[in-house]
């Protein structure tokens, strides 16, 4: 059976749509030897190339069940898949793949550490980053020295930057002692340094950013820095609903493996907030 082009191998998990999208409008993308267009259809009889290399179209079409997990980033990585400087990045000690490849549900920077989640099904990657989705993403934010309760308004009021008005969702006191105070903040787009560069549109400076939740998945205490695991079956089904997606089946062997969270809750995140502001 036929099915668009950048479908397949966005569920295959060779890219998000939209990456997919901007390959075959590159040229990347070939097809039966001719350049793929955007809309093309393709069935198990033809032959797809990425950059020249084959695309395994069977196992594209077999709907291979995806695989999502939970990545704690630690500061200092790159989340990129290559750099020429040759500096760690967060692709380096994850899990191998042989007929698909991981997919990060947005970026975090080399100063910011947390909750990465990375996955195979190119589909949700996409509906996960596109800004129409609305997904929240939450960050804890150490700051340098106090924060006036007109700044904070502001913040949440909204502020313009140089790629147009942004604003916090909710931000959140969450105490601290001496010259560093906490904040947990939330947003529900992924523009580039965007926690950072509203905090600095108001002259304050993070000492320490980490991301604590996306969407429905919290950051787990007990996962360490440089540490991955699977999602558990609730966590998996809360994702694809948050999207807005039907979750997908489950192999026998997953389902004897079980993996159920506790209570099946959102996960407990670090420097939990005391005080709560909410955009008026």
């Amino acid at each position: 059976m036929a099915e668009r082009l950048q479908k397949i191998l966005a569920r295959a998990g060779y890219g998000s749509r939209r990456q997919i999208e901007d390959w075959i409008r590159a040229g990347r993308i070939s097809v039966n030897g001719s350049p793929a267009e955007l809309g093309l259809s393709v069935g198990a009889e033809d032959t797809i190339k990425i950059d020249g290399r084959p695309v395994a179209v069977a196992v594209a079409l077999s709907q291979p069940i995806p695989r999502t997990i939970l990545y704690h980033k630690p500061v200092g990585e790159l989340t990129t898949r290559a750099d020429p400087q040759g500096r760690p990045t967060v692709f380096d000690t994850l899990p191998s793949l042989k007929t698909a490849r991981w997919i990060a549900v947005g970026r975090l920077d080399l100063n910011t550490d947390g909750l990465l989640l990375l996955t195979t099904d190119g589909e949700l990657a996409n509906r996960l980053m596109h800004p129409s989705s609305e997904i929240e993403r939450e960050y804890a934010v150490r700051v340098l020295g106090t924060v006036s309760p007109e700044v904070l308004e502001r913040l949440l009021e909204g502020v313009e930057l140089e790629d147009g008005r942004a604003a916090f969702s909710t931000l959140r006191d969450a105490g601290g002692s001496g010259a560093n105070h906490w904040y947990h903040v939330t947003l529900k787009e992924g523009r580039n340094r965007e926690v950072r560069r509203l905090w600095e549109s108001q002259g304050v400076k993070v000492s320490r950013l980490m991301r604590v939740r996306f969407g429905p998945i919290g950051l787990p205490r007990e996962l360490r820095p440089g540490r991955h695991r699977a999602l558990t079956r609730p966590e998996v089904v809360a994702l694809y609903r948050a999207a807005g997606l039907a979750p997908p089946r489950v192999s026998p062997s997953s389902r004897a493996a079980g993996g159920k969270s506790a209570s099946g809750k959102r996960a407990k995140t670090p420097y939990p907030p005391q005080r709560r502001r909410e955009k008026r």
